[in-house]
């Protein structure tokens, strides 16, 4: 992971004392528990390049986790990738030019403009090349990405999110390196920190005299802040700075699976002098589901795929009725997490104990088939496309559940969440359907199967747009089905 800087042009080697980095000595620091470095590998008075690289421990990243012991956890980007981690490192060691605090003498070329050039990466984002040019070209710079050499079969290269960005511009060194300090985490949208009020000083002291007026302003507040309370907090306390009145939008977070999702209100009545209490899209989604079961004449037996932390499973425990569940789970970490939910279901008399199961819907087990109800909650959109028509198959044909239920985002309405339109609302999504992509999917997946499909969406609906979630409902018909 690294940055180069590169000044040209008259006093270009004034950027040295800017940075308060001796050009003939190589700086090589421990911060944070990685390695920083920057050397010049240019230096004259018309021109100036230094890099600014760190190397993290890959170990020392994920040994003081709670889910360290997986060993997929060591499995990851972050040792190579210019990310939020980056940024961190190499913060300290930038601070005189960040803080726009040299020496004395050399005070008056804070302000001045070189004609720079920075280059940075590899980067992964999930955003589109015209959506990262729209980050930075309004700043006065010329944007070009480009994305590693590679002899590929298919067109693998095309579609990574991985890329290398260049930046060109007349700019000053301290706000050069304030932007890209916001804006690489936005890019990378990965925060490997708890996120608070303390993230507005960086938005104000970074954005000061570019971010208020940016058009891409609200996607950066967004993907800086995560969480609709903090976005409001921060455009509430903004506004009061200004001395203006701004609407504060309620819908603009991105809905995440499980955890960083939309909030919605929930559609019973409010009491009258009785404000009704907020309900998360995924909790939503949960009761939909349930609603649909408490209703099926045959309900014993459930196979909840793709259980995560068993917090779907764990409702369904203390539904009457329900004899067993099945949590099925690829990943370990998540089902440790479950099995501490489950064990506090002893708690209550009336729950069943769900048994959680390693497995993993590319490998077929006999002991799921023939079960009364299978669940798909936010599953699907997690698996290639190419390959989910075979994974579909094989639940309709060889599992073959009594009542099948998949629920999955509508795509549509991203748009209502002020999405640009190539962005999926989680990292792992390998697809996002409108709502006729889905119904026509459904109808595919059981044309030669004794299945019948119902249609239907969860949270709130949005005139043009639909709801965010849309759920399917298979139901085996009866005198097709297997004794």
């Amino acid at each position: 992971m690294h940055i180069t800087l590169k000044a040209t042009g008259t006093h270009a080697g004034m950027i040295s004392h800017l940075l308060a980095k001796n050009p003939y000595n190589t700086y090589d620091r421990t911060e944070k528990g990685a390695r920083v470095r920057m050397v010049y590998t240019v230096f004259t008075e018309e021109e100036a390049e230094i890099v600014i690289q760190a190397s993290p421990d890959s170990i020392d990243l994920v040994k003081n986790s709670p889910d360290s012991y997986d060993i997929t956890q060591y499995i990851n980007d972050r040792e190579f990738v210019t990310s939020s981690l980056f940024c961190t490192y190499i913060r300290g060691s930038l601070g005189t030019a960040l803080n726009g605090k040299p020496k004395e003498d050399y005070a008056g070329w804070v302000t001045h403009p070189f004609a720079l050039e920075l280059s940075f990466g590899p980067v992964a984002s999930d955003l589109p090349d015209a959506v990262v040019e729209g980050l930075f070209a309004p700043l006065g710079y010329q944007v070009d990405i480009e994305r590693g050499e590679a002899d590929y079969s298919f067109q693998l290269k095309n579609r990574s999110t991985v890329r290398y960005v260049t930046l060109s511009g007349h700019q000053t060194v301290q706000h050069a390196l304030r932007q890209l300090l916001l804006l690489i985490p936005v890019l990378d949208n990965y925060k490997h920190y708890y996120i608070s009020e303390e993230e507005f000083d960086k938005l104000r002291r970074y954005g000061e005299g570019w971010l208020q007026e940016h058009p891409l302003r609200e996607l950066i507040i967004r993907r800086t802040l995560r969480f609709t309370n903090l976005i409001e907090q921060f455009e509430q306390s903004d506004s009061a700075e200004l001395g203006t009145k701004k609407h504060i939008e309620k819908d603009t977070v991105q809905a995440q699976k499980d955890k960083h999702e939309q909030i919605q209100q929930p559609e019973q009545p409010q009491e009258e002098g009785k404000q009704q209490p907020t309900v998360r899209l995924n909790e939503l989604r949960y009761q939909a589901i349930m609603d649909v079961i408490r209703k099926l004449p045959r309900r014993q037996k459930i196979v909840d795929f793709g259980s995560g932390e068993g917090k779907l499973s764990a409702r369904m425990a203390r539904m009457t009725g329900i004899e067993e569940i099945w949590a099925v789970e690829p990943s370990a970490y998540a089902q440790v997490r479950a099995m501490e939910r489950f064990a506090k279901l002893e708690r209550h008399a009336d729950a069943i104990s769900p048994t959680p199961m390693m497995g993993s819907l590319f490998y077929y087990d006999e002991q799921l088939r023939g079960k009364d109800v299978m669940i798909l909650c936010e599953v699907i959109e997690h698996v290639d496309e190419h390959r989910l028509n075979r994974v579909m198959k094989t639940i309709v044909t060889e599992y073959q559940p009594g009542v099948l239920i998949v629920t999955t985002p509508n795509r549509e309405y991203n748009e209502v969440y002020r999405m640009n339109q190539q962005e999926l609302r989680h990292g792992d999504h390998r697809f996002e359907w409108s709502r006729s992509e889905f119904q026509e999917r459904c109808e595919q997946w059981i044309a030669e199967a004794p299945y019948s499909v119902a249609l239907k969406g969860i949270g709130e609906e949005a005139e043009g747009f639909g709801q965010p979630t849309q759920m399917a409902i298979f139901t085996r018909r009866k005198e097709q089905k297997e004794a």
